[in-house]
């Protein structure tokens, strides 16, 4: 993509609204553009990060077995009186009233639809089990929407539903989310550590939240420095093998980690001094278990083998994936801008030419586009007419994790230069080993 040929509406001074990295930069960068208070425009390189988020999240809830799909942003306010959680959510919840005078409302999450679809369509234990999930815009009236996409009004999530025919499967359902959620936030080139949290007006007595340690995080975390050492990597996965999912999860749950919610003042000091750690986080996604709280209250039942009806035991999951952005930002960033992790990057490298109008440098730049572009790769190419300290300047702000320099100097010993952003390390290479170099960096991501 040629900058000149984009819009990306930089600014050069930051917001007075804005009081926090994430919220500043999205601003400056020109990601998003406030509509009215907490409701935010994607622009085009916000927009292509949170689809690339939304990917990452689609194929790893695929990968573990899960079912798209997508359910309204408008529901029926019946459905939640009938599930007795109508009044739960207070003034947070938008309400509506549609011409006919019906009660609607803007969802802010989707537990009473899901299980309605749930009961019309499944009657039998010979069904089950099934997770069903989808991404989409929610809405939560904040008195007081802050820091940017961190705690806006409206909002992009993924919310996932589980139905298992016992408590048995609905805990390894709960488990097989945890472990991939753990890997969809390691794509990211985030560390989002599970940590035992109280459920809210969701409801249940088994819930873990992942929280990114950040300094501007909302909840005080306390935990056990043996948790951020741990990976999931690359290991292979069966997701149908219960005592191989609950192996990862107590891996990962058995170092001491939980929100000031759910802190044990107790089971914290068992904990080596060396060990001991605070810190702030800041809350990415959340499983729950709640057993029978909704197939109860709206009849979800199932035939069970011996011909009984019981209700079907629930569990539900969600990722932030409009909130993650900011997340991601607080925990990659310097003075200069973002530094974008590979996986999630708007464009996998940014091209400078120093010396725009020359022919040999505008030449160079379109063939390191071609051969990028050959490579499955994305460039973003600032083709403007403007001086060098201002090309850099951008791309630090962006946030491309590379940048390829090309000027009449060093095309006259034949190389560029491929420089970090993260490391700010830079190297000379020859066109075609530059294009090479940044095809091993993304292979796999």
């Amino acid at each position: 993509m040629h900058l000149t040929k984009y819009f990306l509406p930089v600014l050069k001074e930051t917001p007075a609204e804005a009081t926090i990295a994430s919220h500043r930069l999205m601003l400056r960068a020109g990601m998003i553009k406030q509509a009215s208070a907490g409701i935010y425009s994607w622009l085009p390189l916000g927009f292509k990060v949170l689809r690339r988020l939304e990917e990452i999240v689609h194929q790893e809830q695929i990968r573990a077995g899960h079912i798209p799909m997508l359910m309204p942003t408008l529901q029926s306010a019946d459905l939640w009186r009938e599930s007795g959680r109508y009044d739960d959510y207070g003034k947070e919840m938008l309400r509506i009233t549609d011409r006919h005078g019906r009660d609607m409302l803007y969802g802010p999450t989707n537990e009473e639809l899901i299980t309605d679809i749930f009961r019309q369509t499944v009657s039998s234990y010979k069904d089950l089990p099934k997770t069903l999930y989808h991404v989409q815009w929610k809405f939560r009236d904040e008195i007081r929407p802050r820091f940017g996409v961190m705690r806006g009004r409206e909002f992009y999530m993924k919310d996932g539903y589980s139905f298992d025919m016992d408590r048995d499967s609905a805990i390894h359902a709960y488990n097989r989310h945890m472990v991939s959620y753990l890997r969809t936030y390691e794509r990211m080139g985030l560390q989002a550590i599970p940590m035992r949290a109280a459920s809210g007006p969701i409801g249940g007595d088994n819930t873990h939240e992942f929280l990114v340690l950040a300094e501007t995080g909302e909840s005080e975390v306390f935990y056990d420095r043996a948790v951020t050492d741990l990976k999931l990597g690359n290991r292979a996965v069966d997701f149908d093998n219960v005592a191989q999912v609950a192996a990862i999860c107590e891996e990962f749950t058995t170092p001491y980690a939980r929100t000031d919610e759910t802190h044990d003042t107790a089971a914290y000091a068992d904990v080596p001094a060396d060990r001991q750690m605070t810190a702030r986080g800041i809350e990415v996604g959340q499983i729950f278990y709640f057993g029978t709280k909704y197939s109860e209250a709206l009849g979800a039942m199932i035939t069970m083998p011996d011909g009984s009806r019981v209700p079907a035991e629930m569990g539900s999951h969600g990722i932030g994936v409009s909130r993650l952005i900011g997340a991601l930002i607080e925990a990659n960033h310097d003075e200069k801008g973002i530094i974008w992790p590979e996986g999630v990057t708007p464009f996998h490298v940014g091209i400078v030419n120093v010396k725009q109008g020359d022919s040999a440098a505008d030449a160079a730049c379109d063939a390191l586009c071609a051969g990028l572009e050959a490579r499955g790769l994305e460039p973003l190419y600032d083709d403007r007419d403007e001086r060098a300290g201002g090309k850099f300047a951008g791309m630090d702000l962006i946030g491309l994790p590379w940048r390829v320099t090309v000027g009449p100097r060093g095309l006259a010993n034949g190389v560029v230069e491929l420089t970090s952003r993260r490391t700010g390390e830079s190297e000379e290479l020859s066109i075609e080993a530059a294009i090479d170099r940044l095809a091993q960096i993304y292979e796999g991501l």
